[in-house]
C-alpha cells in the first residue's frame, strides 16, 4: 500500500470515529487518535505532518464540505449516506477544494478517495464516491486534467478551441473611513469575484468588455459600479458539452470598480449562494481559489496606496 495512501487510511479511521461520537472529538482529541492510528497501521513517523493537516482541514472545513455534499448528491440526506462513504467525502472534498494542487493534484485527491471507499465501504461506495467528486470536479472546471498532455496544449494555443469572453470586477465601495469589498459565494465553499459572460444575448454583442463587467455586476449583485482600472486577465479551459469537442477556453477580465456601500441582491444562479460586503481587514480570512487571489491581492494593494494618499 503506497505511504500517502496508508496515510489517508489512518485520517479516514479518525474522521469515522469522529462521526460516531457525534463530532464530539476535540481537535487534541483527534490528533491524539490520529497518532495511536498511526502507530497500529505502521504509518511513517515521517507522514504525521501530512495526515495532520488533511485530518484538521478535514474538521475545520467539515460545515463547508457538508453544504457541498448536500447540493451534489441532493437526492442522498447527508444523515442517510453511509457512514463510510460520508467521511470518505470529508476527506476527498476537503482536499479537492482546499488543499494546495501542487501538492495533492485534483485528480490525485479523487482517485484516492475512490480507493478509500473501495477498501473501507459498500461494493457501492466506490461508484457513489466517484459520482458525488466527479460532479463537484466539473464545476470547478477539471483543474489540471490537460496536464501532461502536449496535443490539448498545443490545440489550446493554436486557438483550435472556442473562446468564450468574460468580464468582471472586483468592487469597493466607502463606508465612513472604511473601504469594504463585495464578493459572491459559490456552492464549493469559496468566496469569488462577480463576473459573467461578454455580449452573451443578440442585443448586447457588440458590447465592450467594460460595458460587459458593469452589465454583469449590475445583473448579479445589483450594484451600479463605475470602472476605475483594469486588474488582469485569466485563461481557463472547461468542459462545455454544447461546443464541439467538448471543451472551450474562458479568458476573463477583471477591473477594479468602485460602487455606493448598498445592499446587494444576489441574482440567484445555480451556481452562487451569497453575496456579502467584506471590509479589508477581514478579506484575508475568507477561501478564495488561488487564481482569484492573483487578482484580490493587487486590487487590495492598489486600494491601499490609494488610502495613503
Amino acid at each position: 500500500m503506497a505511504n500517502r495512501h496508508l496515510a489517508r487510511s489512518v485520517v479516514l479511521q479518525v474522521l469515522f470515529e469522529r462521526d460516531a461520537g457525534g463530532g464530539k472529538m476535540t481537535n487534541e482529541e483527534a490528533v491524539q487518535r490520529l497518532a495511536d492510528y498511526a502507530k497500529e497501521f505502521g504509518a511513517r513517523e515521517s507522514d504525521m505532518p501530512f495526515m495532520k493537516n488533511v485530518l484538521q482541514t478535514a474538521i475545520a472545513k467539515q460545515r463547508e464540505v457538508d453544504d457541498v455534499i448536500v447540493r451534489a448528491a441532493p437526492e442522498w440526506p447527508l444523515e442517510k449516506i453511509a457512514a463510510i462513504d460520508r467521511n470518505v467525502l470529508r476527506l476527498g472534498l476537503s482536499e479537492l477544494l482546499y488543499a494546495d494542487r501542487t501538492q495533492v493534484p485534483a485528480k490525485v485527491a479523487i482517485n484516492e478517495a475512490i480507493e478509500l471507499a473501495k477498501t473501507f465501504g459498500s461494493s457501492s461506495s466506490g461508484r457513489f464516491v466517484n459520482g458525488v467528486l466527479g460532479a463537484v470536479y466539473i464545476e470547478l472546471g477539471e483543474p489540471g486534467k490537460n496536464e501532461g498532455s502536449t496535443r490539448k496544449k498545443e490545440a489550446t494555443k493554436s486557438g483550435k478551441i472556442l473562446t468564450e469572453h468574460l468580464a468582471g470586477a472586483v468592487v469597493y465601495a466607502k463606508n465612513g473611513d472604511e473601504t469594504y469589498l463585495a464578493f459572491v459565494h459559490d456552492i464549493f465553499g469559496h468566496w469569488t469575484i462577480s463576473k459573467g459572460k461578454v455580449g452573451d444575448k443578440p442585443e448586447i454583442s457588440d458590447e465592450t468588455i467594460e460595458e460587459a463587467a458593469v452589465r454583469e455586476i449590475k445583473e448579479e449583485m445589483g450594484l451600479d459600479i463605475m470602472i476605475r482600472e483594469k486588474l488582469g486577465e485569466n485563461t481557463y479551459v472547461a468542459n462545455d458539452s454544447k461546443v464541439e469537442g467538448g471543451k472551450k477556453k474562458k479568458h476573463v477580465t477583471y477591473f477594479l470598480a468602485e460602487s455606493p456601500f448598498s445592499e446587494l441582491k444576489l441574482k440567484q444562479t445555480g451556481g452562487l449562494d451569497d453575496a456579502q460586503w467584506f471590509p479589508l481587514a477581514a478579506v484575508g480570512d475568507l477561501n478564495f481559489y488561488d487564481d482569484t487571489l492573483k487578482i484580490i491581492i493587487p486590487a487590495i494593494n492598489l486600494l491601499a496606496q490609494r488610502d495613503r494618499k
